[in-house]
């Protein structure tokens, strides 16, 4: 590489690693004993779903993949911000032939999230095949982002978020090793990389070119000290302390999520406003909502599920700005609803005994008796049909060891107060139902 080629590439991409030992804050992948290392050394690479905030690393493993992988295989970048998916099956078809002739591709797909469910249907047969070997690479979680079908087809593999310490380690070493930086003969101050490291979000790609622009203006100025004085005069930090993966999402998060639990609805719309202007995917706060509306609310206003999912709804066809007009409707309904965490703790409790019971037999009257033998075995036997006996039969349905088990226990707000009206005139006189554990019923 010529000189001056290296001089307008950026420090992030001077100082990409060239070994899995260079590699800062993902040891788990990349070290003596990490998962890809480990793939790699033994011949044995899979298909995986890289996920991680910008900056983790995600490029620059896939880079080293690349680099150590044998002989017999084949590497290829896709870019699905840039790229066209008519571009992939043609790829596919190359994959097709290097496979007969004993060599494996590697693909590469950068941002897989970017592209919509239909189209990463078309990675299904090939990743299945083994016609591929898949990464994907993604700053969106997965689990809402990429095909269920495909993601159950490679591995998750979680990029950990690079910690201050991480950063500064990493500016330390550029100041070491970059031939730019070394030529210009610079001191720079221990607390400005904390300060650049701290304020870069867990993204090291800012953190190296905020260096960069420092080093590079220093030098132009003929400065041969960098200190915080001249980082504030000479720099522009990234704005607001915000991060979609930092400390601040998740203590803007607990606000926005407490506000609503306590009925504030001015504090809710601040707090959820405040992370959609620093740059929070309006759809994660309406999935904070629709998951709000069933563990804060339940049956205390049914509705509120209803608006919740409407708001989702309404962030997929609006976009933004708009939909923080669908986003801060949804946040007031749910705030000054009715609360009530009957059902979570219904939730809860069920998995608990589920956990501690797996295999309690389903009783026979409510098995299907599909076959003659099920009839003959008592399936489906005694079953007493609710609308036959004027919509209830006040029969049991749990298995006979958990009959007395209560999960759901209405409370006494809003809609819930007839929901427990109800059961109790449904049940009052049998044990299995309590209602309020202070109010005495008849047996």
């Amino acid at each position: 590489m010529s000189s001056s080629e290296t001089n307008w590439k950026p420090l992030s991409e001077r100082l990409r690693p060239e070994h899995f030992d260079d590699v800062v804050g993902q040891y788990h992948l990349t070290g003596k004993n990490g998962i890809i290392r480990k793939a790699l050394e033994k011949r044995k690479l899979f298909s995986m779903i890289l996920y991680g905030a910008p900056g983790t690393g995600k490029t620059t493993i896939g880079h080293l993949i690349e680099k150590n992988l044998p002989d017999n295989h084949e590497y290829l970048y896709f870019s699905a911000t840039t790229q066209r998916t008519g571009e992939l099956k043609q790829l596919f078809q190359r994959a097709e032939q290097l496979k007969r002739y004993g060599t494996q591709m590697v693909l590469f797909v950068d941002e897989i999230h970017r592209l919509n469910k239909a189209q990463q249907d078309i990675f299904l047969p090939v990743t299945e095949k083994g016609t591929i070997i898949l990464i994907g690479a993604t700053t969106e979680n997965p689990s809402f982002e990429v095909n269920p079908a495909l993601l159950s087809r490679c591995r998750l593999i979680i990029l950990k978020e690079l910690k201050t310490e991480d950063l500064t380690k990493l500016l330390k070493k550029a100041i070491h090793k970059d031939r730019i930086i070394q030529e210009y003969d610079l001191n720079i101050e221990e607390e400005v990389l904390k300060v650049i490291a701290e304020s870069a979000g867990g993204d090291a790609r800012i953190a190296l070119n905020l260096l960069d622009t420092l080093c590079d203006t220093a030098h132009a100025l003929k400065r041969k000290a960098i200190d915080v004085e001249f980082l504030r005069e000479f720099s522009v930090l990234p704005g607001g302390r915000y991060t979609k993966k930092g400390e601040e999402h998740y203590d803007l998060a607990s606000a926005f999520i407490k506000s609503m639990r306590g009925s504030d609805p001015d504090a809710s719309v601040y707090y959820m406003l405040r992370m959609l202007e620093g740059g929070e995917d309006p759809k994660f706060l309406a999935r904070r909502m629709i998951i709000f509306a069933s563990e804060d609310i339940g049956l205390a206003d049914p509705m509120a599920l209803v608006v919740a999912n409407a708001a989702f709804q309404a962030v997929e066809k609006v976009g933004l700005p708009e939909c923080s007009l669908n986003l801060t409707e949804a946040a007031i309904y749910l705030s000054i609803a009715p609360k009530s965490n009957a059902v979570i703790r219904a939730r809860n409790a069920a998995f608990k005994v589920i956990r501690e019971k797996p295999n309690v037999p389903v009783p026979l009257k409510l098995r299907n008796p599909v076959t003659k033998m099920m009839k003959k075995l008592g399936y489906g036997k005694d079953y007493q049909y609710p609308h036959d006996k004027g919509g209830f039969t006040r029969e049991m349905y749990l298995p006979k060891e958990l009959s007395q088990m209560v999960f759901y226990e209405p409370g006494n707000t809003g809609h819930e107060r007839k929901v427990k009206e109800r059961l109790l005139s449904l049940w009052k006189g049998l044990k299995r139902y309590r209602g309020d554990k202070n109010e005495k019923h008849n047996t």
